[in-house]
């Protein structure tokens, strides 16, 4: 089946070039992103997507797109779905500066452009073996206003990625630059002691994600306590689980960090819970 993409607001057959060389997304990183979750055909936490997107583009100082709202996100995504055959898919919404210019921009417009991924699995699932993870020592993230947000300036997590990769883990704990731990390398983390969750603050300068967000929310819905703080390496020698969350995959639980190992009861509990509110705004 052709692949198709959506761009401007135009269904494109996602085979053949779709956009020039000087847009700013290739040349400079310059928009922002959102990863949605496709589940039985529709779209999961569209609204919170939304919102998320739109704080985005205000700190970026890029224009909403014309032809572009939360109804036509919502009927494009539908749109491509059908068109695709892909109703467990991973959607990535990307918008950038669509203007002339280097580094300074002759105008604010933005374009966007839509893509699908398929998803084997028809719902969230929790991962079979705990992922084994370490601490990327290389670099740190900036704390600063752009941090919370998914911006295109992605290297940090590729190269924590390769990082990864030559040393055949599954993932890494990134660390902010004042030392402490703050997310995974493709999404936030979460720790459990006695019970009780632990997530790092967005003052530390982790990903405002939207299953963050949705994790958060079902925990205090079910009477688990839920801190939002600072956390440090002795903090992950004492936790019972830990586990990475993102739209795309939900919760992914760690069975290893070096020596230490890790339980995944909890995260368990919430991946149940985290499937049936999907399954009933469906």
């Amino acid at each position: 089946m052709t692949p198709f993409v959506i761009v401007n607001g135009e269904l494109m057959e996602g085979d053949k070039p779709v956009i020039t060389l000087d847009n700013r997304a290739f040349h400079y990183g310059d928009g922002i992103f959102e990863t949605i979750r496709i589940v039985k055909g529709s779209p999961s936490f569209l609204d919170a997507h939304w919102a998320r997107l739109m704080e985005g583009l205000k700190v970026l100082r890029i224009q909403q797109p014309r032809g572009l709202d939360r109804s036509s996100l919502e009927r494009y995504l539908l749109q491509l779905v059908a068109r695709c055959g892909m109703p467990n898919a991973r959607a990535r919404l990307t918008i950038f500066r669509d203007s002339p210019g280097y580094y300074r921009p002759q105008h604010h417009t933005g374009g966007f452009t839509i893509e699908l991924n398929a998803i084997p699995n028809e719902v969230y699932t929790l991962n079979e073996h705990g992922l084994m993870v370490d601490i990327y020592p290389e670099m740190r993230k900036a704390v600063n206003m752009l941090a919370v947000h998914k911006t295109l300036g992605c290297q940090l997590y590729v190269m924590a990625n390769l990082w990864c990769m030559e040393r055949g883990l599954d993932d890494c704990l990134l660390q902010n630059d004042r030392g402490n731990i703050i997310e995974s390398s493709g999404g936030n983390l979460f720790i459990v002691s006695n019970g009780v969750l632990y997530t790092p603050s967005l003052a530390d300068g982790c990903l405002g994600g939207i299953m963050r967000m949705q994790i958060i929310n079902l925990a205090i819905e079910n009477g688990i306590k839920v801190y939002e703080c600072s956390l440090n390496p002795q903090n992950l020698l004492a936790a019972d689980e830990l586990f990475f969350t993102n739209a795309s995959r939900g919760l992914q639980w760690v069975g290893s960090y070096r020596t230490k190992r890790y339980t995944h009861r909890l995260a368990g509990s919430l991946v149940t819970m985290l499937v049936n509110k999907v399954l009933t705004r469906s």
